[in-house]
């Protein structure tokens, strides 16, 4: 992609609404923009971001066992008051009606209706475990929108639901998700602890939030310091293996681990000093386990083994894109910009043309372009006719981990300079050994 091609409103003055680092940034680099209180569009540089981080959370969805299906965001009312659910929300649903005078609301989350199309289409227990999900816009009409995209009203949640037969089968099935979880976490560069958590307005009796590190924070984190070194499970992980999963599990859970909400001050007293942690953190995922609290009401259930008719046991899963974002930002940045993983910056490198309209640096410019293009890299082009400082400003701003730097004099010497982005370290290369440093 040409940057003279590309539309990327970058801000040159800090945004005065922004009160986090990751807001402030995501305005200034032209990710998103303000529609009205605590609703964004995503414009092309975030929309490339928020793609990426879709699809390392579908790709370790996807190898954990579940199917993906899309649903809508528009809901009837009357599952809601089926499960008992619709009075007893609150005013973050936001609820509305259509020509036809029928009660609507617009969804929040996603229990009433997976538990809808599972009862219509599931009869037998030889067609469980199922486990299915989406990623879909939600609305909730948060009293306080605030931090931008971290805590807006209309946000992308990946949403997961589990149907098993028994507890154990359940207990199977969650294990499941929190090895995902792990994975998901780590492949998008942050560490995220497992905390036990309140199950909320989804209910049930086992639930764990998963929380990044970072000063600006909502949460408060009080566990073991061991927990920001754990292995994460490798990617050829047996997720048909009850007792490998249970033992990630257990491994992971053996530390005390809780938020301020609900910890337990004498369990973390109980902990070496020299080996406690307290810090504050972000929440970035949350599973829940809940029986049969939707089964039962909504009369999802399967015929057995044994001939009989059984409520299944449910779980669900979620995972906020929308909210990922700013949380990748927060971890990941210093006074110059953002510094994406590689594994979700918008780019993968950005050629930067310090003289266009020079003979010599355009054609050394458009050589990289193409190489690096054809060799299936994402590249963005800077061959706009910019002050160098406002080139090498706008690249450190939108995080790109390298910078492919093409200066007449070093043009001159069939050499380009190569900066990371990370660390700051530039290395003088030739042309052909910058093309392959990321080709090879």
């Amino acid at each position: 992609m040409r940057l003279s091609r590309f539309f990327i409103p970058i801000l040159k003055e800090n945004p005065k609404e922004a009160e986090i680092v990751s807001h402030r940034l995501m305005l200034r680099a032209g990710m998103i923009r303000q529609q009205s209180q605590g609703i964004y569009s995503w414009l092309p540089l975030g929309k490339k971001v928020l793609d990426k981080v879709n699809n390392i959370i579908r790709e370790e969805q996807n190898r954990a066992g579940a199917i993906e299906l899309s649903m809508p965001t528009l809901q009837s009312a009357e599952l809601w008051q089926e499960s008992g659910r619709y009075d007893a929300y609150g005013k973050e649903m936001l609820r509305i009606k259509d020509r036809q005078d029928r009660p609507m609301l617009y969804g929040p989350t996603n229990e009433e209706m997976i538990t809808d199309i599972f009862r219509s289409s599931v009869k037998s227990y030889k067609d469980l475990p199922l486990n299915l999900y989406h990623i879909q816009l939600k609305f909730r009409d948060e009293i306080r929108p605030r931090f931008g995209t971290m805590r807006s009203r209309e946000f992308m949640m990946k949403d997961a639901y589990s149907f098993d037969l028994t507890r154990e089968g359940a207990e199977h099935s969650y294990n499941k998700m929190f090895t995902a979880y792990l994975r998901t976490f780590d492949r998008l560069g942050l560490r995220a602890i497992p905390m036990r958590a309140d199950t909320g307005p989804i209910g049930g009796n086992l639930s764990h939030e998963f929380i990044i590190l970072a000063d600006t924070g909502e949460s408060e984190v009080f566990c073991h310091k061991d927990f920001v070194n754990f292995d994460i499970p490798v990617e050829n992980t047996d997720f048909d293996s009850v007792d490998g999963l249970k033992s990630i599990f257990d491994k992971w859970t053996s530390l005390y681990a809780a938020t301020s909400e609900m910890h337990d001050e004498a369990a973390f007293n109980a902990i070496p000093e020299g080996e406690r942690l307290s810090a504050r953190g972000i929440e970035v995922g949350h599973i829940f386990y809940f029986g049969t609290k939707y089964s039962e009401p909504m009369g999802a259930k399967v015929q057995g083994p044994d001939g009989k008719e059984h409520f299944v046991h449910m779980g669900s899963y979620g995972i906020g894109p929308t909210r990922l974002v700013p949380a990748i930002i927060e971890a990941s940045h210093d006074e110059n910009g953002i510094i994406w993983p590689e594994s979700v910056a918008p780019f993968d490198v950005v050629v930067i043309n310090m003289k266009a309209g020079d003979e010599a640096c355009d054609g050394t410019c458009e050589l990289i372009y193409a190489a690096l293009t054809k060799a299936g890299k994402d590249v963005l082009y800077d061959d706009t006719d910019d002050r160098a400082g406002t080139k090498f400003a706008t690249a450190d701003l939108i995080g790109v981990p390298y910078q492919i730097i093409a200066g007449p004099r070093a043009v001159a010497n069939g050499e380009v300079e190569v900066k990371d982005r990370k660390t700051g370290a530039r290395e003088t290369m030739t042309i052909e050994a910058a093309i392959n440093r990321f080709v090879a």
